[in-house]
This record gives C-alpha cells, structure tokens and sequence, in this order.
C-alpha cells in the first residue's frame, strides 16, 4: 500500500492522504499544520489556491473515472 493516496474526485478536487509534503516552484515547503489529509484545486476558483475553498460548486464539471496511459515512450 503506498503511503500517499491522491483522489480525483468528480466536479471537484485532487484529496491527497498519507504522508506527503506540499512544495511550491522555488521549493519552499507549504506548513500543512499537522495535515494529513487536504484538497487541491483543479478549478483555478479556489481563493486559497493551490487549496481548495469548495469554489468549484457549479461552475466545474469532470467525471472522474480511471483509465490507462498509453505505453510509456521510449528513446
């Protein structure tokens, strides 16, 4: 079992759990306060990006079912 979980949840956001840290571009590390469980925006509303604030209601819409990648390209 891995120890991080990432969920793609319908008209809604990516809900990781596990053991994990959250960095931005330079590196800088997100202060999660103890977290283990937190949603990312995908909608690009959330006021509190890269977090989501629950923006999306209404005004996002992705069904959110598994499938396969195509085979990894090779050089």
């Amino acid at each position: 079992m891995p120890s991080t979980k990432l969920t793609i949840l319908s008209n809604g956001s990516v809900k990781i759990e596990g053991d994990f840290e959250i960095v931005d571009k330079e590196g800088g590390v997100y202060n999660l306060q103890g977290r283990e469980v937190v949603s990312i925006c995908r909608c690009g509303l959330s006021k509190n990006k890269p977090f989501c604030d629950g923006s999306h209601r209404g005004h996002f819409e992705h069904e959110a079912v598994a499938f396969d990648l195509p085979p990894k390209k090779t050089v």
